[in-house]
This record gives structure tokens, C-alpha cells and sequence, in this order.
């Protein structure tokens, strides 16, 4: 009989963790509630869930500085869950590493199904025979996804997965063109419900680190999106 996937539940309001506790136990997934932030960090190397559903507000150490000491050592998947929909504060939650964000209320089925393909993604990123290494090279950088390093001009780069994954995947496909929907559905996984500037938000942050290169750089397609642009010797 196949192990049960473990989610790790970290809200303060245990009324809400004990009905989403129910929705992921009537999809077979074993769970275990914390109701704050030092409990979480605790519980995460005592438990090893498979995936962290955070909550932002926790008393004492908030889901942001939960998901950033995680972070440090894991690439477990996290999900946020937060009743503050600003676009800044998912943007913030996604840079410092969260693979997804779900705003307060929300749809018990949209919850699994997020849940699912976060773990469906992680799963074909991380399997269990050790994969052909995926990396890009280009002149003075190189794009490592299966140690999710970048080194430019020969030094580490220190970069969120989601930026990461995003430049490898627009790397990868040199002086294609990608419009925003595709870039949220290939490095989300799934059509991402939010607002499509996080791309904007995730090449800013990109261009701040990755300076562009006599013979390569992060181009805009004014009107259309992006693309990793190649140029000839």
C-alpha cells in the first residue's frame, strides 16, 4: 500500500486548520496542525511533511520568516494561505520562495487541487531515479536546475526557486518569445489565479541580479511578454 503524502498544517485559527485538516483527510493525505511559527519549524524536521500549507499571521514568527528559515535548508513546497490579497504580499511570499498562495476564504476543492499540483510539480522536478542534469551555459552563466545554482560571471548567485526556474525556462528556449499567461502556467504548473505583473515583479528582480551580456539578455517583447535573447557572434 503506497505512503501517504504528509501535509503540515500551520495556522493560528485552529477552526480553519481542523477544516482543512478534513478536506485533505478525505483525500487520503495524512496530516499534523501547529498553530504557530516556532511549533512549524519544530514540527517540520519531526514530521518531514511532503508539503507546508503556511499561514501568514502566526503569533511570534510569522509564515514569512517561517517560509525563509525553511527555505535555508528545504525545497519542500510550500503553499501560503493568507486573508490579505495585495498583490505586494503574494509577491513578497513568492520571492522569498513559497510555490503558491491562496487568499482567505477559500474553496475547499480549489485547495486540494492547488495542493495536488504543487506536489505533482515538485515530484517531477525532484524523482526518485537520478535524472539527467538540467542545465543551460551561455557565456559568462551558467543555470543549474538540478541543484538550483546559478553562477554568473563565476560567482553563486543567490535566487528564490521561482526566479530560478523562470530564467532556466526562458533560457532554455533561446529567442523564443513567451507572453505572461504562458510563463504563470509553465513555472506555476497549472493557470495561475492572480495577477499576471508577478512576472514583471520576478524578470525585475532577475535583471537587478543578471546584468546583460554582449551576447545574451533578458529582453521584452513590448506588448507580448519575454524572451532570452541569443545574439549572433
Amino acid at each position: 500500500m503506497a505512503t501517504k503524502q504528509k501535509i503540515l498544517i500551520v495556522d493560528d485559527d485552529n477552526n480553519i486548520a481542523e477544516l482543512v485538516a478534513l478536506y485533505l483527510t478525505k483525500e487520503c493525505f495524512e496530516t499534523k496542525i501547529v498553530n504557530d511559527g516556532e511549533e512549524a519549524l519544530k514540527q517540520f524536521h519531526i514530521f518531514h511533511p511532503d508539503l507546508i500549507l503556511l499561514d501568514l499571521m502566526l503569533p511570534g514568527i510569522d509564515g514569512y520568516q517561517v517560509c525563509r528559515e525553511i527555505r535555508h535548508t528545504s525545497d519542500v513546497p510550500i503553499i501560503m494561505l493568507s486573508a490579505k490579497g495585495e498583490t505586494f504580499d503574494k509577491v513578497l511570499g513568492l520571492e522569498l520562495g513559497a510555490d503558491d498562495y491562496i487568499i482567505k476564504p477559500f474553496d475547499s476543492k480549489e485547495l486540494v487541487a492547488r495542493v495536488r499540483a504543487v506536489l505533482r510539480r515538485f515530484h517531477v522536478k525532484s524523482p526518485s531515479a537520478a535524472p539527467k542534469e538540467k542545465c543551460v551555459s551561455y557565456p559568462d552563466l551558467v543555470i543549474n536546475l538540478t541543484n538550483y545554482s546559478v553562477t554568473y560571471m563565476g560567482h553563486q548567485i543567490d535566487m528564490p526557486p521561482k526566479e530560478l526556474e523562470l530564467l532556466y525556462f526562458l533560457a532554455a528556449s533561446p529567442n523564443q518569445v513567451f507572453t505572461r499567461e504562458q510563463l504563470l502556467d509553465h513555472i506555476w504548473g497549472y493557470e495561475y489565479i492572480g495577477d499576471t505583473r508577478t512576472v514583471d515583479v520576478h524578470i525585475k528582480r532577475l535583471r537587478e541580479k543578471i546584468k546583460d551580456n554582449p551576447n545574451w539578455a533578458l529582453s521584452t517583447v513590448w506588448g507580448i511578454g519575454y524572451k532570452f535573447e541569443v545574439k549572433d557572434s
